[in-house]
């Protein structure tokens, strides 16, 4: 594994987020409601994009042609989500399959560096090899829970996955082209999608600025679970940037910068920030980056059908984020108490989600199932969600919680 980044905590962003006392506990009563009981009706099928037609249909849920969600049901009880059910989030067309026909020949610029130059796939197999292990998220997966129902593709929580990248350390492409240049104090990665002609291409260029430390652990990956990255998912090169939400992990990446300011594309500028509800982003506000503590319920589920009496199983998946998974523990009556649940599976490092179990007993009736992580730095998942206008990190057990019937 690489060696840990120095990171910024999330803590004063939480701070900044939360309201008074008494709004946020109506808050919290409203999302367990909704959240409990607000998964047992899928959307309606629809056909699967071109450039992602190998996805197994009946394990997703097809929003758009840019969007598709892990279903619930469809995450296993595997460390590792399979990429063929994997969530897909674009914020622009895919470019042409031609540009995996020879991914080796992909170009990437790096600039904010002594040497700066044009580098192949072919090269950078030349300067490292790494392997990481992290959560891929959506910024706004959970947003389908918030009552608000904000603008974007209302996923609950299938726009994550745990996903194996294997590719080049960016720190060893930084010392291979001379080390850093003078004042840096961003990465700044740019996709490579193609532009609509006509416009601004800052208004609509998929690029994003995270803070320098975020290189220690980042990659530029060309395989993903041990084939070559897939078009839908960024091939033939991906940056990858470990902790950090999806919009960040830049897709066909063309150039990676180190900048003394964030990018002043739109997507960086305005988008993708924790403006209040009813507010509009601007770059005063919070930018989506560092992911926190986390959890869900994977089975049961309210879709399976009425449960027989006594023993269940309860599994689910916890990740920190920033940080290990230190324990989950799991209430079957909405949160009034709690059980320690064991963690399962391998440990594949601080960014991985790890899988949890609790064998419970359940009587006659209905039990709202819930979940709650506590990373290695002490940080608990909260129980209600920070309202914003994008309905961005959804954290909230009480919204991810399941309400499940037995018989």
């Amino acid at each position: 594994m690489p060696s840990k980044p120095l990171v910024l905590t999330n803590l004063p962003r939480r701070r900044l987020l939360t309201g008074s006392a008494s709004a946020l506990a109506a808050v919290g009563l409203a999302s367990l409601h909704q959240g409990a009981l607000a998964q047992a009706a899928p959307p309606a099928a629809k056909p699967l994009p071109g450039f992602a037609n190998w996805k197994k249909a009946d394990a997703v849920i097809v929003h758009s042609s840019s969007t598709i969600e892990t279903r619930r049901s469809a995450f296993g009880t595997s460390v590792i989500t399979p990429s063929d059910r994997l969530y897909v989030r674009n914020n622009l067309p895919a470019p042409p399959e031609s540009i995996v026909a020879d991914r080796d020949a992909w170009q990437v610029q790096i600039a904010g560096v002594k040497q700066a130059r044009s580098l192949s796939v072919r090269e950078l197999k030349g300067l490292g090899l790494d392997t990481v292990t992290m959560v891929l998220q959506c910024s706004g997966n959970g947003r389908g829970f918030f009552p608000s129902k904000p603008s974007g593709t209302p996923w609950t929580v299938g726009a994550a996955g745990c996903v194996v990248w294997s590719g080049v350390p960016v720190r060893d492409v930084v010392q291979a082209l001379g080390g850093l240049a003078d004042g840096v104090k961003y990465m700044t990665g740019t996709g490579g999608e193609v532009l609509p002609p006509g416009i601004d291409p800052k208004s609509v260029v998929v690029e994003r600025s995270t803070p320098l430390e975020s290189m220690q652990d980042a990659l530029l990956a060309w395989e993903m679970n041990g084939e070559p990255v897939p078009l839908a998912h960024g091939g033939p090169l991906r940056l990858i940037v470990p902790g950090y939400t999806g919009v960040n992990n830049i897709k066909y990446i063309k150039q990676l910068a180190f900048t003394a300011i964030e990018s002043d594309a739109r997507i960086m500028s305005h988008g993708y920030r924790i403006s209040p509800p009813g507010g509009k982003g601007d770059p005063s506000q919070p930018s989506v980056q560092e992911m926190s503590v986390k959890s869900w319920i994977n089975a049961p589920l309210p879709d399976g059908g009425a449960l027989p009496a006594g023993a269940v199983l309860i599994e689910g998946v916890a990740f920190g984020g920033m940080h290990a998974v230190k324990g989950v523990e799991v209430s079957t009556d909405g949160g009034k108490t709690w059980q320690a649940a064991r963690l399962v599976g391998p440990d594949m490092g601080q960014y991985a989600w790890r899988q949890f179990v609790l064998r419970a007993q359940l009587p006659k009736g209905t039990h709202v199932l819930a979940s709650r992580a506590t990373d290695a730095q002490g940080n608990v998942q909260p129980e209600m969600r920070s309202e914003n206008q994008g309905g961005y990190n959804n954290t909230s057990w009480a919204d991810h919680a399941v309400s499940v019937s037995v018989a």
